[in-house]
């Protein structure tokens, strides 16, 4: 009669979301996933292959999570409202969980990076707003755009870069709408 299992793959995960917003990628080992689940290591070892799948499962979870937050944020049906709120989605993601954040746009082992479709949902509402936008035929270019911005916006912020003072929610909104009337405008 096999043994039953001690641990889930959720609990696994959200044992290492936990260490991860803690402690770092740099933090994150098995034997401490294992520990706060429970279980000896080689235990864990039959749930998750290695520390990179380990990994690998964050960031997929974390662009889930992502997508479903942009996604709730994009319902309104104005593209430009949307984009406000995507954006703003976006941001509270960043804050609510920096490390994730920073292995969803950060600098990642190419093993450890999931594959493109998994990747999709998460780009499926910005294309579409950017697509409203801008039109069809540049959405794409559009989508990128809106998520450089916001990405570099949130990443000086995490880290301290705007020290001229001045309200940085104002200049958050600032941004948003001036991408909103750029995406719109007709091209050259």
């Amino acid at each position: 009669m096999p043994t039953p299992a001690r641990t889930s793959l959720d609990a696994i995960i959200a044992a290492a979301w936990t260490i991860l917003e803690m402690d770092g990628l740099e933090g994150l080992t098995m034997q401490r996933v294992a520990v706060a689940v429970g279980v000896r290591p080689p235990s864990l070892y039959k749930r998750v292959r290695s520390r990179g799948d380990l990994v690998r499962l964050l960031v997929e979870d974390a662009h889930r999570r992502l997508a479903a937050a942009i996604d709730a944020a994009a319902g309104s049906g104005d593209p430009w409202r949307d984009l406000a709120a995507v954006a703003h989605a976006f941001r509270a993601f960043a804050h609510a969980h920096p490390r994730a954040y920073e292995i969803v746009f950060g600098s990642i082992r190419e093993d450890w990076r999931p594959d493109l479709a998994t990747l999709a949902p998460a780009n499926d509402a910005v294309l579409s707003i950017a697509a409203s936008l801008a039109g069809p035929d540049q959405a794409l270019n559009g989508a990128r755009m809106l998520v450089a911005w916001a990405h570099g916006f949130v990443s000086m912020e995490l880290a301290g870069a705007f020290r001229l003072g001045g309200d940085i929610d104002d200049a958050f909104t600032f941004g948003i709408e001036r991408l909103a009337v750029a995406l719109a405008a007709p091209a050259r």
